[in-house]
Formats: C-alpha cells, sequence, structure tokens
C-alpha cells in the first residue's frame, strides 16, 4: 500500500476536491483505495456520501487507539472505496493526544494493519499544520500538493516544503513531495498561466502534467454525497480527475520487469 497526504497549509484549494476525485478515479481503474478524514470538518466523509452524524466509530477512536481501521472504515458505494470518517470530534483530538505515547505515529500504526488490504492511502489533511497533519505526514510516502496558480499560493508551497524537508529529517525518513496538481485553473488568465510557468521552471517533474480546470460540476457534487467523477463524469474537471488518477498510477506502480534476454544459440 502507498500512503499519500493531500496537503497544503493554505486554505480553500481543494484538498478535500482532490482526495475524493483522486480517490474515485483510481477505484475506476481498478485499484483498491482507503481515504482517511483528518479533517476535523468532515467534508471528506460527507463529499464520498457517508453521514458523519451516524459514525459509530471515526479516525478520532483510530488516533485514541480505542478502535482499529477495519472498525471504524466506512464505503463509500458512491466513490468505490473504503473511507475512515472525521467529524467534529477530532478537534478534541489534538488536546487530548499531547500527553500521549507515540502521539504523531498513531495513524502509522493504524494503517500497518490494513496495508495488504489496499494499493493506495490517501490521507486528506486540515490547511494547520498541526498534530493531526503531523500524524499524516509521518504515516505517509509522498505528499500531494494541490495548488492554485496565484502569487499567495507560491509563498505557502514554501512553508510546506520545508515542513516536509523537517518531517523527512526527523520523523519519517520516506516521505517525500510526489508532485504538485494545479487545480481551479483557468488559462484566460494571464497571472495563472505565468505563475503554472514558474512551478515547471522551478519544479520540473514534480509538477504534475494533469491540469484541473475551474469547473462548476465539481464543486456541486459534494452537496449529493458523491464525488465528481461519479456525479457527473462528462464534466472536464471530473475527466481532469480520471486522467489524475492514471497518471498517479502510472508514476507510482512500477513497471513490469521486461522479459530476460534469450540465450544466444550455439
Amino acid at each position: 500500500m502507498r500512503t499519500f497526504c493531500i496537503a497544503n497549509q493554505k486554505g480553500g484549494v481543494g484538498k478535500t476536491t482532490t482526495t475524493v476525485n483522486l480517490a474515485a478515479g483510481l477505484a475506476r481503474i481498478g485499484r483498491r483505495v482507503l481515504v482517511v478524514d483528518l479533517d476535523p470538518q468532515g467534508n471528506a466523509t460527507m463529499g464520498s456520501g457517508v453521514d458523519k452524524r451516524q459514525l459509530a466509530h471515526s479516525v478520532y477512536q483510530v488516533l485514541l487507539e480505542t478502535a482499529t481501521i477495519a472498525q471504524a472504515r466506512s464505503r463509500s458505494e458512491a466513490g468505490g472505496y473504503d473511507i475512515v470518517g472525521a467529524n467534529r470530534e477530532l478537534a478534541g483530538a489534538e488536546v487530548e493526544l499531547v500527553d500521549l505515547d507515540r502521539r504523531e505515529r498513531r495513524l502509522r500504526g493504524a494503517l500497518a494493519a490494513v496495508v495488504a488490504e489496499y494499493d493506495f492511502a490517501l490521507i486528506d489533511c486540515p490547511p494547520s499544520l498541526s498534530l493531526l497533519t503531523l500524524n499524516g505526514l509521518v504515516a505517509a510516502h509522498g505528499v500531494i500538493v494541490p495548488m492554485q496558480c496565484e502569487y499567495f499560493a507560491l509563498e505557502g508551497l514554501s512553508d510546506l516544503v520545508n515542513t516536509i524537508r523537517q518531517v523527512h529529517a526527523n520523523l519519517n525518513p520516506d516521505l517525500q513531495l510526489i508532485g504538485l496538481l494545479r487545480v481551479m485553473f483557468d488559462p484566460r488568465i494571464t497571472l495563472q498561466q505565468q505563475v503554472s510557468e514558474q512551478l515547471k521552471a522551478h519544479f520540473g517533474n514534480k509538477v504534475f502534467d494533469t491540469v484541473i480546470p475551474r469547473n462548476v460540476r465539481l464543486a456541486e457534487a459534494p452537496s449529493y454525497g458523491q464525488p465528481g467523477v461519479v456525479f457527473d463524469p462528462a464534466a472536464k474537471g471530473a475527466q481532469a480527475f480520471i486522467e489524475f488518477a492514471r497518471e498517479m498510477d502510472r508514476r507510482l506502480t512500477p513497471a513490469a520487469a521486461p522479459p530476460p534476454a534469450r540465450a544466444a544459440a550455439a
């Protein structure tokens, strides 16, 4: 199982939209996917068609080690993936975790029990750098950063890259920046084109080829409890997320080993 945080310390950049649509896109191409909602708002939970108010167990109990992933997960029938949901209880976990042993490694330990059951785990992180986000970063192999091509987004990106370096150095040597995903992109806006070019010049192949356009149907989908790729598969935004899922899968699934060379005839 490959585990990835969807993270950005700037709010409102489409982290949850990216998480649920990437999960649904990967499920559509046959991958087994687990989503972990680490945001107390529970938007990824609701956007997956799971009622956060009806959860018997949530990621809150998983972090406090009173429930396992297997006990806390629900099925997103719409998205075709499993999700460990979140609700307002999770806001209290910040305070409760402070005095506990292994406080930043709780999620990593819980996920270790289900590594054989999934191909991908996607963690939707809150916008702040908190103990919740830290649990996500320590549990992950890499970070996917959704970002708008705007000036202030570049400033926030440098802070996040520094955070990834610190976690890599001190807590999780496996952690790396997987890639930057340009979201809510409008090619008619000159500034967005300029920032996009700056990103490619500075980060090279760390910038995903896929670009997610600004799309009303993606924004409407959560109110129906569905990822956008399910709500309106023909929409440009939905098609872009399917392509992003394919690009992620190509990047991260090892290529098949070449066949052995045939022995030369004597």
